[in-house]
């Protein structure tokens, strides 16, 4: 693929800078509930030289997909830890915007929000309407894989705006194509009294424990691997849950776990930064009510996942009984991350803080080494070449990512990207959104964003720029962009301009090895 010459001339004035594990489905007892789980280890160490590469016969792909899901909810997930002893997981993982529907189209496209034209929820610049009336959804991971031979299955959670039972024309409630099954649904948020169309049939569900979303879902793909497995057939299945979303419902049988656990009291709780661009006039400490919802949020999340974290664990057993577990890729992840309390701000994301855009990826399956952690940076837009690469086939002509596979392997690529770009558009104020809330002035202005192994450089819309050097400030506690020199900043904010016009993966890979 040629480069694509890009129309971009930089032209900068004047910038605005502010200075100033366990197997076991079983989740913890509560007699020790109120403490965190160790997170299960992610080691370094080169993998045994037994590791045989990536099988040649096109493995299945089992992917699970989470809904706000933070790091620092993996702790209290055993078989998400037991997932990462037996692969590998991607510790710079970075989604390109960390809001539910512009970083789901990334991932089914392969491309930035600025290609995919996704860049909110819903409305004239975002959501399933958009995405559909673009004719995005005729070219998705989905169809890659149905295309070269493979089983396809969706279930749970695809973009905001989906209904059930929405109709695109056709006679009944629409399914996208790429997918043979489709087990979909809407609003359903709260895992209970919700709808899912089921392969062109709207089935209604109700809140009896036996309807709790999570687990219809995982009954589901359960009965889908296994008749797949049967047939032969490779197979690719996503399960999007909703969970931990908002409102954070829990299975009732995790309802009383971790009595008196709180929002973790990070370095970063209750602080604005030093030199903060966005935040400079936000009200400087949280109120005690406001601590006490995000304590009960936390609780409420740390017990949702355990829905989650059991069907991952049924999910790999059913791979097993069913004899493909040997040639089956599971790979774990979430859409985007969530902060609670961190910088000052109530339950939210959006920011281009590390709790927002640094979320888990794991991928465990034949040939991957147990055990091991990479810390290249590594983005969303990457699952649809690494799926098409299993699966046999080139990677997609318009998609701005790359495969993963050299990184699984006992030999790491000596060149990499340099970084990731993350991009915001505007706040969620609209009360419609799913994701709005009565702090969205707490949300930051548009900004694109550098993220980098070492540091995150952020441009708003007005000009004015975030500097924080994570080597030395992990925590992203003070701006220094006070402290660059002019030459350093033009430097970056060509860098950021390169990253945010790029299209294709030629030339996104050359504009993310341009950062230094």
């Amino acid at each position: 693929m040629s480069f694509r010459t890009l129309g971009y001339t930089a032209a900068v004035a004047t910038l605005l800078v502010t200075a100033g594990c366990s197997a076991s489905s079983t989740p913890p007892g509560s007699a020790a509930a109120a403490q965190p789980a160790t997170p299960a280890p992610s080691s370094p160490a080169a993998p045994s030289p037994t590791v045989a590469p990536i099988p040649s016969t096109r493995p299945n792909i089992v992917f699970v997909l989470v809904d706000d899901l933070s790091m620092n909810l993996v702790q209290y997930m055993p078989n998400v830890r037991k997932l990462q002893q037996d692969g590998t997981t991607f510790t710079n993982y970075t989604v390109t915007d960390s809001l539910c529907c512009p970083s789901r189209a990334s991932l089914l496209k392969g491309q930035f929000p600025h290609n995919t034209g996704i860049v909110k929820n819903h409305g004239s610049d975002g959501g399933f309407l958009l995405f559909h009336s673009r004719d995005q959804e005729r070219s998705t991971f989905g169809t890659d894989l149905q295309g070269a031979g493979y089983r396809t299955a969706f279930l749970g959670k695809y973009l905001n705006e989906y209904q059930p039972g929405i109709r695109m024309g056709g006679p009944g409630p629409y399914v996208p194509p790429g997918w043979d099954q489709w087990f979909v649904g809407g609003n359903a948020y709260p895992n209970f009294d919700y709808k899912l169309n089921e392969n062109g049939r709207v089935v209604e569900y109700g809140s009896k424990p036996k309807d709790y979303l999570t687990d219809v879902l995982s009954a589901k793909a359960a009965d889908f691997i296994t008749t797949t497995a049967a047939s032969g057939k490779p197979f690719m299945i996503e399960v999007s849950t909703y969970a931990p979303h908002h409102p954070y419902t829990p299975a009732p049988r995790d309802a009383d776990l971790f009595p008196g656990l709180k929002a973790p009291r990070t370095a970063a709780y209750d602080r604005v930064p030093e030199n903060s661009v966005w935040l400079a006039g936000a009200k400087q400490k949280l109120t005690k009510a406001q601590k006490q919802r995000l304590d009960e949020e936390f609780r409420l999340r740390a017990q949702s996942v355990q829905s989650v974290d059991r069907m991952i664990g049924n999910l790999r057993s059913t791979l097993v009984k069913a004899g493909v577990a040997d040639r089956t890729m599971v790979v774990f992840s979430s859409d985007n991350g969530y902060h609670m309390g961190e910088y000052t701000l109530p339950s939210g994301k959006q920011t281009a803080f590390d709790t927002d855009v640094n979320v888990p990826l794991v991928v465990a399956g034949p040939g991957v080494p147990a055990g091991s952690s990479r810390p290249q940076m590594v983005a969303n837009i990457d699952l649809r070449p690494t799926f098409a690469d299993w699966a046999g086939l080139p990677a997609p002509t318009e998609v701005d990512g790359h495969s993963l596979t050299p990184l699984l392997s006992r030999t790491e690529p000596a060149e990499w990207r340099h970084a990731t770009l993350i991009e915001h558009h505007d706040p969620a104020t609209d009360p419609k959104d799913p994701d709005f809330t009565k702090d969205s002035a707490n949300i930051p202005p548009s900004y694109d964003a550098l993220r980098t192994g070492t540091f995150t450089y952020i441009e708003y819309v007005n000009g004015a720029v975030e500097y924080f050097d994570r080597t030395t400030d992990p925590d992203m506690l003070k701006n220094v962009a006070g402290t660059l020199s002019r030459e350093r900043l033009l430097e970056l904010r060509t860098a950021v301009r390169g990253l945010a016009t790029c299209v294709g993966a030629d030339a996104c890979w050359a504009a993310s090895r341009a950062v230094s």
